[in-house]
């Protein structure tokens, strides 16, 4: 089976968490210090904060930017949950925006009506490793006095008119999650420029503390180890060879793929996309209906996922804060989409079964 996601680990990063062991320094050390300063540099960013997932740096991020109980934060409906949870563990109330039909990611035309005296930021998403829209929400976000937060989870490396994805709002937020294009197992960071916020957050990650046993609001444990730091730096080193083997991957399926119905991933002007994940729309055209094609290419040995089968206004946590049909793009997306393998590790003979299971399976 061609798995939809694997992790690129080898043996580099294992002497790398092994001198941590061995070093006896496990918790947050040296190598946290170091893979900020280089996960910084390698953004473009002033500060980079290591944390514990993605989860906890979109929530740091958010209270580090002031966000709390009454707020509003506009969020898009087609994305991971963390997105829209995120917001609501500080108390404050995600508004739902719809996408891109033709790039999944938040439609800068959807944000106006949603605006109102509590709106506090919008947080864009660089879905799938392609980078939303960001000048026109920036232009909007400026010209309302609102934040801009990245959902950046995706997008190691994307960027957006010669700019790396995490420098170009308040705020930056990315997953080290063991499928995303590099991993230290589990992580997250947080990117600002901002003196201030980039202080609150290293305050908010360590339980509050301005200074050892000295706590001056509330906190949480939200650090990142030495181990996963010390994997962190390895794998930002090998990040850039392995977006170029995606985008290798993504132009051999797009170039290949010739099946009636399947609408193929668009990437937008002066973009650069990191494909985390290669996602295909299954439309009218295909013979099989997306569960169906599913089921095909797993009998082919060609494993698929979905990404995402509800939008998030209506998961059932989120149910009745938005209606139905409040957003009809993310509603069909999810109907249609299907991600399909790309990581580093599919190779040319891979790449060949995964073009002919899916021409052969639509035609």
């Amino acid at each position: 089976m061609i798995p939809v996601a694997r992790p690129q680990l080898g043996d580099e990063e294992a002497e790398a968490a092994a001198r941590v062991v061995r070093s006896g320094m496990l918790a947050s050390g040296p190598e946290v210090a170091a893979f900020e300063s280089e996960f910084a540099g390698f953004v473009g960013a002033r500060h980079a904060i290591a944390v514990s997932n993605g989860t906890t740096a979109l929530h740091a991020a958010l209270l580090g930017c002031g966000i709390g109980a009454g707020d509003e934060v506009i969020v898009p409906s087609f994305t991971f949950i963390a997105t829209a949870t995120a917001v609501s563990i500080c108390g404050a109330r995600p508004v739902f925006a719809d996408v891109r039909l033709d790039l999944f990611t938040l439609d800068p035309d959807r944000l106006r009506d949603l605006v109102t005296p509590r709106t506090r930021a919008v947080i864009g998403v660089h879905l799938f490793g392609q980078p939303f829209d960001v000048d026109p929400v920036r232009e909007f976000c400026e010209a309302r006095d609102l934040l801009l937060v990245e959902d950046a989870a995706q997008a190691h490396g994307a960027a957006y008119r010669g700019r790396q994805v995490g420098s170009l709002g308040d705020a930056g937020c990315f997953s080290f999650y063991p499928t995303k294009n590099m991993t230290t197992g589990e992580g997250g960071m947080v990117t600002t420029d901002d003196d201030v916020v980039a202080a609150r957050i290293r305050r908010l990650i360590n339980h509050g503390q301005a200074e050892k046993y000295l706590h001056t609001e509330l906190g949480y444990n939200y650090r990142m180890t030495d181990i996963g730091a010390a994997i962190g730096r390895v794998q930002l080193r090998r990040l850039p060879g392995f977006n170029r083997r995606r985008q290798e991957n993504a132009d051999y399926l797009s170039a290949h793929l010739d099946a009636p119905g399947i609408v193929l991933p668009a990437t937008g002007a002066d973009r650069t996309h990191v494909f985390h994940q290669y996602v295909v729309t299954v439309g009218a055209g295909c013979r099989l209906g997306r569960e169906a094609l599913a089921v095909r290419l797993r009998e082919e040995g060609v494993g698929t996922a979905v990404h995402y089968p509800i939008p998030v206004h209506e998961q059932p946590v989120y149910r009745g804060t938005a209606p139905p049909s409040a957003c009809p793009v993310a509603g069909r997306l999810a109907r249609q989409v299907l991600s399909l393998p790309v990581h580093p590790g599919v190779g040319p003979a891979e790449l060949e079964r995964i073009v002919d299971a899916v021409n052969g399976a639509c035609r």
